[in-house]
């Protein structure tokens, strides 16, 4: 008898079987197809040692799919966030990833995660790389199950390395995704449980990194508001609007500007700056005194005029962000 979370996340959504290779022996085709399956940004490919070919092939469903890529040769770009949740090692050659001007190099099996909200350049030579694609929506309804996060996006950290428990967990789990597809395919129950197991080890191994909400949100009166309020914490690097905030907790906007008022006493928009101010804060502690730092960070996080920012900054923290940069 199918289990019937599963049967639950099959009639959410249309899950399609997916099953593709790309390969050949040209730079250009490479930037093409590799460049082509990650909406890949300034790509560029060059022989390794007079030598280059490249293997790609992905097999799953549209909710998750293993793949592995092959090179001999040198490939490197930039990749836009926002797609799947890829979690992915190698076991040959060198690959590197560069996230806000800080490089990590990948250690041969150990998995990391690809930064998910944010682009990231990456360059990877001679090397054999596995790869797990998981849908984003398909995480999040996983971990719902698990009563661990509201109905909003989720953060992660991926530049982690797991534990070795955890480690073997997920060896564990990529051999029933296998399996399962050697013995009845995508379409099979045997599949859809292997997945959510998967997913479950991926939340196991990734954390998803949760912003502590007020107290007074876990009340049920303030169900609605809570929506809105994991919605601006979920998307507060976005363009987000009074709009927006209506449409996640199903309230008119007057209702959604009234509630933030009798809760918070402020503007819904003033909340999201304070949620922003304080992004930026943990950016500042964490990034050391580095010139340019504190333009990037306000910007990335939405403050367009610095001037306005920096008074902002100072009113809630007491202190200007180079100050708080040089502690």
């Amino acid at each position: 008898m199918a289990d019937p979370l599963i049967e639950a996340f099959a009639a959410e959504a249309t899950i399609a079987p997916v099953r593709f290779e790309v390969s050949g022996t040209r730079t250009d085709h490479a930037v093409r197809d590799l460049g082509g399956i990650y909406a890949g940004d300034r790509w560029s490919a060059s022989a390794s040692g007079g030598r280059f070919d490249y293997r790609y092939t992905a097999i799953g469903d549209s909710e998750v799919t293993i793949r592995r890529s092959q090179m001999h040769g040198e490939i490197r770009g930039v990749v836009q966030g926002g797609g799947d949740y890829v979690v992915t090692w190698i076991s040959a050659g060198t690959g590197e990833v560069e996230v806000r001007g800080e490089r990590w190099p990948m250690e041969r099996d150990v998995p990391v995660l690809f930064p998910a909200d944010e682009e990231f350049w990456f360059t990877s030579a001679d090397y054999d790389q596995r790869l797990v694609h998981f849908d984003r929506d398909f995480v999040r309804r996983v971990a719902a199950t698990r009563g661990e996060v509201g109905e909003q996006g989720l953060r992660f950290d991926g530049f982690r390395s797991p534990e070795a428990t955890i480690g073997q967990r997920w060896q564990g789990a990529l051999t029933a995704l296998s399996r399962a597809l050697r013995v009845g395919g995508p379409e099979s129950d045997v599949w859809q449980d292997a997945k959510v197991s998967a997913a479950e080890v991926f939340l196991d191994m990734f954390p998803p990194q949760t912003d502590d909400l007020p107290d007074v949100l876990a009340e049920p009166r303030n169900a609605r508001l809570r929506a809105a309020v994991e919605y601006i914490h979920a998307h507060a690097a976005e363009d987000v609007s009074i709009t927006d905030l209506s449409d996640a907790a199903g309230l008119s906007v007057r209702s959604v500007q009234e509630s933030f008022r009798r809760v918070f006493d402020v503007s819904p928009l003033t909340y999201l700056r304070q949620v922003r101010l304080d992004h930026v804060h943990e950016e500042l502690l964490e990034a050391g005194p580095h010139a340019g730092a504190v333009g990037d960070i306000a910007r990335r996080w939405g403050f367009a005029h610095l001037g306005r920012f920096s008074a902002s900054y100072a009113e809630r923290f007491g202190e200007y962000p180079k100050q708080t940069l040089r502690r």
